[in-house]
């Protein structure tokens, strides 16, 4: 269990796509936004072709050497997407999520309200191929970066709307600091990391 993480290398991308569409299948936010899981599977491939390149350009794609996890960073000041990541990527997700687009543009405005301002790493997505959960391979790619944080002196932030990671995300020295439900949606836990 002692795979290397790293930053994931351009060439890299489509396994970083990949592992996070295979993770987030049950996610419960996603799940409620696309609730079909045929149509989910193949939205979910499509979002993140848009998510993994915008946020490596705000920050760091970090996978494991296997695969097996991958996780997504945006930098210190970066959290807020601004109006040309906006535009970039408007018509893909119009096209990704289809009728679906009113439930995910709900829980998103929900994310944004509630996520804190100033300056902090925020692990935007962070997921596990379903064949290698439980094996403790988030641990390690989330404690990966959450080092560099530590190094910088900075925090870390991230919402989850999933019940069992909030234990997870604990023992990895994250505090619940707001909790909320999406309008008619999922209830999602915001959880804050101060440095070490």
């Amino acid at each position: 269990m002692g795979e290397t993480i790293g930053q994931a290398e351009r060439v890299q991308l489509p396994a970083v796509i990949e592992s996070l569409a295979q993770a987030f299948q049950t996610d419960p936010a996603l799940s409620w936004i696309l609730p079909d899981p045929g149509h989910r599977e193949r939205a979910l491939r499509r979002l993140f072709q848009v998510l993994v390149p915008a946020d490596v350009r705000a920050g760091v794609a970090l996978r494991s050497d296997g695969d097996e996890a991958a996780a997504l960073w945006r930098a210190p000041g970066q959290a807020h997407s601004g109006t040309l990541e906006f535009l970039r990527s408007v018509l893909p997700l119009i096209a990704t999520f289809g009728t679906a687009l009113p439930r995910g543009l709900k829980v998103q405005g929900s994310i944004d309200a509630h996520r804190p301002k100033g300056r902090f790493w925020y692990l935007h997505y962070v997921g596990v191929r379903p064949a290698h959960q439980g094996k403790g391979h988030g641990g390690r790619i989330i404690r990966a970066q959450t080092a560099v944080a530590d190094r910088e002196g900075l925090p870390c932030w991230l919402e989850t709307a999933t019940p069992e990671n909030v234990g997870l995300y604990e023992r990895l020295g994250f505090v619940t600091q707001a909790e909320w439900d999406a309008p008619g949606g999922p209830h999602f836990w915001g959880m804050m990391r101060q440095p070490t």
